[in-house]
């Protein structure tokens, strides 16, 4: 089985969940999301296999949210798709891909459910 995790080392949620995973037997690819920020097909993807729509995987307490214009309402979903690749700390994390699924680490078990 393939597992990903878009991690971020410096969150908890983010670190519980990578462990969580180990933990499970399971050595996912880690992508570490702020220095690899995912393509726009890739977010896409994570979105559908989420079932959200792109400002529903943003951190909208970020001070970026709001310097970045990505709290105006009239936004399409392709730009704020596009600020979340440019800003990629807007990402909720953790998000972990498996199984042709995706989840939210919060809480870090709420991944179990894809594996």
């Amino acid at each position: 089985m393939s597992v990903k995790i878009y991690h971020n080392p410096r969150c908890s949620k983010s670190r519980q969940t990578l462990q969580l995973l180990q933990e499970q037997g399971i050595e996912p690819e880690i992508i570490e999301y702020l220095k690899t920020p995912p393509t726009v097909a890739e977010l896409e993807d994570i979105l559908q296999k989420l079932g959200m729509d792109p400002r529903d995987l943003m951190r909208k307490n970020e001070a970026e949210y709001k310097t970045t214009g990505m709290d105006n309402k009239e936004l399409s979903n392709k730009a704020l798709i596009d600020g979340m690749i440019n800003s990629p700390k807007l990402i909720e994390r953790p998000i972990v891909l498996a199984n042709d699924k995706a989840a939210i680490g919060r809480p870090p078990e709420s991944v179990l459910a894809i594996l």
